[in-house]
């Protein structure tokens, strides 16, 4: 599942972790992408290192790919913002690669890359969040087209894209991969705004040699965020 969770807020403009994480509970989803997470950030979100409670309240692992840094001048608390990984399944690796490579355009974007196994078996999870600048969306979906390269084992990326079915963006990383709502039975996918959904911005992308069983939005509580949640199920081919 992936969910752009707007660090906590929702709709009425509350924040609030236990409605994120009631959505991921009842998702019943074993491997959950967030955006848009906090982690010592600011006031917004109390200081909260959000995916560490997520990842407590659900008892599951974590990692987290931060795309801003912050050093509080009398702390030695680094706040950062970025991606998150939850996940049912032990994480063996992880990392984070850096979006923020340009001298001047610094707009804080990452890509989290980590390695899970489910019955003995790697599979490679990424998420990320991309810019709403041509320049910068291109740089950074070239990035993701070329790294994919270096897995053999099964991939899934997924995140909030920002981008539209059939874009350039699109279209490069559907050359490598499989659009999992290609495989769904109805509906045009939309996840934003959450209320009255008319843009499809979240995507999960996923290798050919996964079978794409279903994909679904998941509308059952549209207030927790800005953002909906879509998810698939996956089989190994």
């Amino acid at each position: 599942m992936t969910f752009n969770i707007h660090h906590g807020k929702g709709i009425d403009k509350q924040v609030d972790l236990y409605r994120i994480a009631e959505v991921i509970e009842k998702s019943d989803a074993d491997i959950i992408g967030l955006n848009e997470v906090d982690k010592h950030f600011s006031k917004r979100s109390l200081y909260e290192n959000q995916i560490g409670w997520l990842a407590k309240q659900l008892n599951i692992e974590h990692a987290f790919s931060p795309s801003l840094f912050i050093k509080s001048k009398n702390s030695t608390t680094i706040r950062q913002y970025g991606n998150a990984l939850l996940s049912r399944y032990p994480i063996v690796t992880k990392k984070s690669h850096s979006f923020n490579y340009i001298s001047g355009l610094i707009e804080g974007r990452s890509l989290l890359d980590a390695t899970i196994e489910i019955n003995n078996q790697l599979y490679q999870i990424m998420v990320t969040h991309l810019s709403l600048n041509p320049f910068l969306h291109r740089k950074q979906t070239d990035f993701i087209a070329n790294h994919l390269h270096m897995y053999h084992h099964p991939i899934m990326i997924m995140g909030d894209w920002n981008m539209k079915p059939r874009s350039r963006g699109f279209r490069k990383i559907t050359n490598e991969l499989q659009d999992a709502w290609h495989f769904a039975e109805m509906g045009p996918g939309y996840t934003y705004p959450s209320l009255h959904p008319r843009m499809r911005l979240d995507y999960i992308f996923v290798s050919r040699n996964l079978q794409v069983v279903e994909a679904e939005v998941l509308t059952n509580m549209p207030i927790a965020s800005d953002h909906l949640p879509l998810k698939t199920t996956l089989s190994r081919c």
